[in-house]
């Protein structure tokens, strides 16, 4: 009863805006299966290098971040809800291309163009979170989207796997266009639509460059952290599938199981953690923590023997490090800024992840290729604890952010 009543807290007091942000978030998910299963679409049925696989996807990590760009400055000046809606619809239509193109540069070119248009939504629902939460119920608003995200990766990469492995990767291509198009109809039929007209306060703020985040060198300093950790902890996606693949020998499946299992925990477990750890902020001691995440579990699976049980025990570790580090990163990035300089902040936060994105294939599978995945894993491991001071020296030398 007593564990019912903390998941009952942890989901009250949320406004039903957000809620509607999340469900369209679930829905899209579900069908976000192009980023988990690309590179081994691209070696196993096409027959592509592993450096070809990694250089596809940086092109990925190259149109998150212009799309990021391109997203904080029209969500500084539109409407957030014509940015998400547009976004989704324009992403169906780019992947339905995937079905008919096999060439190594035309998938480059799709995979850009999709990155760009999906990115462009990122700042827009960052702004929108912000609008209907408050100071009470940010980071668990931030949590809910999160959790709706994660189960919709828990549902996304299980069914993934049966598909790729039955049906083939085309329908992945044609599942994933038509959550684009049903999360899109979702936030039609239900979020309201405000019309944007900036008053001169807003012109004022936006020109004036001391406001701008470009000029907050702490935040730009966390946003270094924060693409780091991004490269670090996207290796789940970008390298270690094919590490499960070529060293353990798992079937598209198993990984797609182990890939859910990652959104089931975070589903199960974030939204009251969240709430108790609110409750006595500590940004950067939680951020901390989930850095350290990361070195124990690439440990696991480095000395893990390939064994199904070690790669369940990294799922867990690495799920830990999401849960302790990304929702506190993100309200970090919402609390900062003015009103009106919202979109920029959550531009530059976005485009950390692109960064990752880009270095995550390119650094993981590049060094696995050369090198082997040990020494892929050594490397990750010294990095995440390098990032670890890195946050650590942030936390002394910044100014005390509360969260919210």
């Amino acid at each position: 009863m007593q564990l019912l009543s903390v998941y009952k807290q942890a989901f009250s007091n949320l406004q039903r805006n957000i809620w509607v942000l999340s469900i369209s978030m679930f829905i899209n998910r579900c069908g976000s299966m192009v980023l988990l299963f690309t590179s081994l679409y691209l070696t196993r049925d096409l027959h592509f290098s592993i450096a070809d696989a990694g250089m596809v996807m940086s092109c990925y990590g190259i149109g998150s971040v212009l799309g990021s760009y391109s997203g904080g400055w029209l969500t500084d000046r539109r409407s957030y809800y014509d940015i998400m809606v547009s976004s989704l619809l324009v992403c169906a239509g780019v992947l339905m291309l995937m079905t008919v193109v096999t060439s190594l540069a035309g998938i480059a070119a799709i995979m850009f163009f999709y990155a760009f248009t999906a990115d462009i939504f990122r700042p827009a629902n960052s702004k929108a979170i912000a609008i209907f939460s408050d100071a009470t119920n940010r980071t668990r608003s931030v949590s809910l989207v999160r959790l709706a995200v994660n189960l919709g990766f828990s549902v996304g990469p299980a069914v993934g796997g049966f598909v790729a492995v039955h049906l083939g990767y085309t329908w992945l291509f044609v599942i994933d266009a038509s959550t684009s198009v049903l999360a899109a109809l979702m936030l039609m039929f239900y979020l309201p639509r405000k019309k944007v007209e900036l008053k001169k306060s807003d012109h004022a703020v936006l020109n004036d460059v001391s406001t701008s985040a470009y000029r907050d060198w702490k935040y730009l300093l966390f946003i270094v952290g924060v693409a780091i950790y991004g490269t670090c902890f996207f290796q789940i996606f970008a390298s270690v599938p094919q590490y499960f693949n070529k060293v353990c020998h798992y079937s598209e499946d198993v990984i797609g199981l182990l890939l859910a299992l990652n959104g089931f925990l975070v589903v199960l477990i974030e939204m009251p953690m969240v709430m108790v750890l609110e409750k006595n902020p500590r940004t950067y001691t939680y951020i901390i923590a989930g850095v350290l995440c990361l070195p124990i579990s690439f440990l696991i699976l480095k000395y893990g023997a390939g064994l199904l049980i070690t790669a369940i025990i990294y799922t867990i570790v690495i799920t830990f490090s999401e849960i302790f580090a990304m929702p506190f990163m993100m309200n970090y990035s919402l609390s900062r800024p003015k009103k009106e300089r919202q979109g920029q902040y959550s531009a530059l936060y976005s485009i950390a992840y692109g960064i990752a994105n880009i270095a995550a294939p390119s650094v993981g599978l590049g060094i696995a290729a050369v090198y082997g995945f040990d020494n892929m894993f050594n490397f990750i491991i010294v990095l995440s604890c390098l990032l670890a001071i890195g946050f650590y020296w942030l936390k002394q030398s910044s100014d005390k952010v509360k969260v919210i």
